[in-house]
């Protein structure tokens, strides 16, 4: 699993949403903090075709 990067991201444990990480510390029984895989871009197409 070498060569994915991930970043660490707040959720709400109740509703889903994502929130700041430093809430998510702040609340720990309502929240959770976990590491989330960064996309890479999508290609960029050459335009007219």
């Amino acid at each position: 699993m070498s060569g994915n990067k991930t970043t660490p991201r707040g959720r709400d444990a109740k509703s889903g949403q994502f929130i700041p990480v430093r809430e998510a510390q702040r609340r720990p029984s309502t929240t959770v903090v976990e590491r989330v895989a960064v996309r890479s871009p999508a290609p960029k197409r050459k335009a007219g075709r």
